[in-house]
C-alpha cells in the first residue's frame, strides 16, 4: 500500500522469530504465521493443569543455552542486552545407572585441551580407551567440514561409526547417546555425519567450553 516491501514468515519458533526480526530490521513488513496459540517452538511454554488441580508451566524441552549458540544469544540480546534471563550452570554431571559419573566442571575451554581434559577426568573414558581407538577412522570427529562430512559419513549410522572407531561402550552411552536421544533418535538410526557434526560443535568447534545457561524463569516469563 505504501510501497514498503511485505513478506510472510511461517512458523514462530526460534528460526521464524529470528528471520522476522532480521527482515523487520531491514525495513520489511512481516506477517508472522504460527499455528499454535503461543510463540517459541522449542523455547515455548504454556500453562497446564496437574492431576491435583494446580497449574504449572509446561516447557517444550529446550533446556541448554550453550555459550556457542551465538545467533540465538544475539537474538535474545535484542530484548535483554545482559542476558539476565539466563542463569549460568556450574556443571551438568552425566550419571550412569551403574554408578559412573562424568563432570564438565573445571574442564579447559580451549580445543583440543577441553576434549583431553574431559578424557583425563572421566570415569567412563580413560586414556587406555583412547589408546585402543582406531585413530585413522576417528579423524572424522576432529576435522568436520559440512557439507563434506555428509558425503563421507551419512551412509553410516552413529552406532556403526562408533563401532568402527572402537569407541568404548561405557563412554558411548554417556557421551554420544545424549546427542542421539536429544534428537529423538536411537544411535542405530542417527546419521554418523550428524553425530560427527555435533561432536565437533560441542567439543572442538569453539572456545566457549562445555557448560551452558538455563532460563532463569519458565519460558513464557523469561523469554
Amino acid at each position: 500500500m505504501d510501497g514498503q516491501a511485505r513478506c510472510a514468515v511461517v512458523g514462530g519458533g526460534i528460526a521464524g522469530l529470528a528471520a522476522a526480526t532480521a527482515l523487520v530490521e531491514r525495513g520489511m513488513r512481516v506477517d508472522l504465521f504460527e499455528q499454535q496459540p503461543y510463540l517459541g517452538g522449542r523455547v515455548a511454554g504454556w500453562p497446564t493443569q496437574l492431576a491435583d488441580g494446580t497449574t504449572q508451566t509446561m516447557s517444550r524441552g529446550f533446556h541448554a543455552f550453550f555459550r556457542q549458540y551465538y545467533n540465538l544469544r544475539n537474538l535474545l540480546r535484542r530484548v535483554d542486552p545482559h542476558l539476565a534471563m539466563l542463569t549460568p550452570l556450574d556443571d551438568y554431571p552425566l550419571q550412569h545407572a551403574a554408578g559412573a559419573r562424568d563432570s564438565f566442571a573445571g574442564i579447559p575451554r580451549t580445543p583440543p585441551w577441553n576434549a583431553l581434559g574431559f578424557t583425563t577426568a572421566s570415569d567412563t573414558f580413560t586414556t587406555a580407551d583412547l589408546a585402543h581407538m582406531h585413530p585413522r577412522a576417528a579423524l572424522h570427529l576432529l576435522d568436520v567440514h559440512p557439507p563434506g562430512i555428509y558425503r563421507q559419513l551419512d551412509h553410516l549410522s552413529a552406532d556403526q561409526f562408533l563401532t568402527a572407531i572402537n569407541f568404548p561402550a561405557r563412554a558411548r552411552h554417556l557421551a554420544f547417546e545424549v546427542f542421539s536421544r536429544s534428537f529423538f533418535a536411537a544411535p542405530e538410526n542417527l546419521s554418523a555425519a550428524e553425530l560427527a557434526l555435533m561432536f565437533h560443535i560441542y567439543f572442538l568447534g569453539s572456545a566457549e567450553g562445555l557448560l551452558f545457561d538455563t532460563a532463569a524463569d519458565p519460558f513464557p516469563t523469561a523469554l
